[in-house]
């Protein structure tokens, strides 16, 4: 029986041949140190893609990420559409046999993409994040509205999810005003180590 070639997903990611002794494992020491993750016992079994509710949107599965890390391919980990995507909802990491934590893998990944410029794969997905710590460190909760608003003045891109916007506001799912929690000082002190460039 001959060998067939393995099929390319539709997410055209092109394959890559991986030598042994040509893996450049310094990030991943600092992704292991930061996390507190061992995601070397990942037995790629794949619960966490099964699981995850955003993984058609993702260019890899949260496994090939932790696959990825362990060949040295860092800058196809912090240039992947994958970290940015992910939501933080644990649903990954509950669903992990061997309870490694790929959301706070996921954290690290973005930090450190943001700290060493990595170019971001999903466009303005940066700029989206931060209106949501802005809303966070000023209301202690994410204002729903505000955020569409500010991310909107930031992209100009006003009418492209319309429609999302309208159905929430039917539902009630958009506060018109913020309420804010009553410890706010707690929450700010949280975002005084939070810092980033503009530029």
């Amino acid at each position: 029986m001959s060998r067939t070639q393995p099929q390319e997903e539709e997410t055209d990611v092109p394959m890559q041949t991986i030598m042994p002794g040509e893996r450049n494992r310094v990030l991943l020491a600092e992704v292991k140190k930061r996390s507190g993750t061992d995601f070397n016992r990942c037995f790629q079994c794949r619960a966490c893609g099964n699981g995850c509710p955003f993984v058609q949107a993702m260019d890899y599965p949260p496994n090939a990420v932790l696959r990825l890390l362990q060949y040295g391919l860092d800058r196809e980990v912090l240039e992947c559409k994958t970290i940015w995507v992910c939501a933080g909802c644990h649903t990954c990491s509950s669903q992990c046999p061997m309870a490694i934590d790929l959301a706070g893998v996921m954290d690290i990944l973005r930090l450190i993409a943001v700290e060493r410029g990595a170019a971001i794969a999903k466009p303005n997905i940066l700029d989206f994040h931060e209106e949501v710590l802005s809303s966070l460190k000023r209301y202690g909760r994410a204002h729903k509205l505000g955020i569409m608003w500010h991310y909107k003045l930031k992209t100009r891109n006003w009418f492209s999810d319309m429609d999302t916007g309208l159905k929430m506001l039917v539902k009630r799912k958009l506060e018109l005003l913020p309420s804010r929690v009553k410890a706010i000082e707690e929450i700010t002190d949280l975002f005084k180590c939070y810092r980033r460039e503009s530029g």
